[in-house]
């Protein structure tokens, strides 16, 4: 817990995006990547994450982060910390979005699933690590901009469409990879039967004292499954209709 309070701190404390008219975006995405890398070392020793994947890295180094933020914001897109997307959402922080990718582990033949889009960076993240993306985002213009904003940038192999994350997305299940970016009190049921047996899921769990636990859930080959934490987080609710 005192790691993760240190990585909070240095966060908090690190602000180097520029702020004039305009930013040298591409040197920002090498600095916020060399951030990533340092934050993963000092909470190396709670998560047993050594080194992120170099693709993840290497694919933060390429997508333009700014893009998918407001306007007002894209001066700080790169520094490492939530940034407002508006309609009560955030985009998480880069290095959160890549230890959470680095669990999933997706691969080349992957296919892909994730709650939340947002305004779809880690969507355009995820469709150049894996084979297809399928994301829900319950905001319906958020839905539309990230699906206007990939298609600008010719990202073909991830799709988005507005609606509950919570019941995924089953005409394209199984997936091998699920990333939760909601917080739920426990694990989806739609979504652990869309998980093909082999595969994992990253979801932040609610514990009954109201903390969170990222946590990957491992699904067996015979359906059972196996629950790893990682790291506390704190993350906005999974937000839906009603639900039975």
């Amino acid at each position: 817990m005192r790691v993760l309070a240190s990585l909070f701190l240095w966060v908090a404390c690190t602000s180097w995006a520029a702020a004039d008219d305009q930013p040298d975006y591409a040197r920002l995405r090498q600095e916020m990547v060399r951030l990533v890398e340092i934050g993963a070392v000092m909470v190396g020793e709670e998560t047993g994450i050594a080194a992120l994947d170099p693709r993840i890295l290497a694919a933060m180094r390429e997508v333009p982060r700014h893009l998918f933020v407001p306007e007002a914001f894209r001066p700080y897109a790169y520094n490492n910390h939530p940034l407002p997307l508006g309609h009560a959402q955030n985009l998480a922080s880069p290095f959160l979005i890549a230890l959470m990718t680095h669990l999933a582990a997706p691969e080349a033949k992957s296919v892909v699933f994730e709650t939340g889009t947002g305004a779809g960076y880690h969507a355009a993240l995820l469709a150049r690590l894996a084979a297809e993306v399928y994301s829900v985002e319950v905001v319906a213009p958020l839905a539309a901009q990230a699906t206007t904003t990939l298609a600008g940038l010719g990202v073909g192999n991830a799709k988005v469409k507005q609606g509950d994350g919570y019941y995924g997305w089953a005409d394209h299940a199984p997936y091998d990879a699920i990333i939760v970016k909601e917080a739920v009190d426990h694990v989806p049921v739609p979504l652990l039967n869309q998980l093909k047996p082999g595969g994992r899921m990253v979801v932040p769990l609610n514990s009954i004292d109201g903390s969170q636990m990222l946590t990957v859930v491992h699904k067996k080959r015979d359906g059972t499954t196996k629950h790893v934490p990682i790291l506390p987080v704190l993350f906005s609710p999974l937000q839906g209709g009603e639900r039975t």
